[in-house]
């Protein structure tokens, strides 16, 4: 990555990608209202120390538990410590939004990964049908003849 992508002073300081936090800003204002360079700059230093407050009085809260793992329940705790209760309802909301777009991403990633119990014939078979529609969708809709498989003499399935 590019040491102008990140905002901070050194590679020992926390950063985040400049590009990341500039459209983050750019979402959260009307389309009419510009934000200047040293105003977005500031702004992404304001967040990258509000994350290190955060993430110190979570680890503050994790401690007193005894606890070796910052949970989500000890970051909103440190939220109301650090007097950002009126956010918790939100945070807590973003999170539960979070688990269940991860929740959801993993069951497609398990269907997309079931297909390994497939035999290797019907793998083969499902590549080439895959392989005719992207053929077709590139052509416009127009189906494209196949190769014959030396093997077989046969043309490949078409869908």
């Amino acid at each position: 990555m590019d040491p102008m992508d990140i905002v901070g002073k050194s590679k020992e300081d926390a950063s985040l990608p400049k590009a990341t936090m500039t459209k983050i800003i750019k979402e959260m204002l009307p389309p009419d209202v510009r934000v200047a360079r040293d105003a977005q700059d500031l702004l992404i230093e304001c967040c990258v120390e509000f994350i290190n407050l955060v993430s110190s009085e979570s680890n503050d809260v994790c401690n007193k538990e005894d606890k070796r793992t910052i949970a989500p329940e000890h970051v909103l705790k440190a939220l109301q410590v650090l007097g950002f209760g009126e956010y918790i309802e939100e945070v807590y909301a973003a999170y539960e939004q979070h688990k269940y777009e991860t929740m959801q991403d993993t069951q497609r990633s398990v269907k997309w990964n079931s297909g390994a119990q497939m035999t290797e014939e019907e793998a083969a078979a499902e590549q080439q049908r895959m392989f005719a529609e992207a053929r077709a969708r590139m052509n416009g809709g127009v189906p494209v003849p196949q190769p014959e498989h030396p093997e077989t003499n046969q043309r490949s399935p078409q869908s």
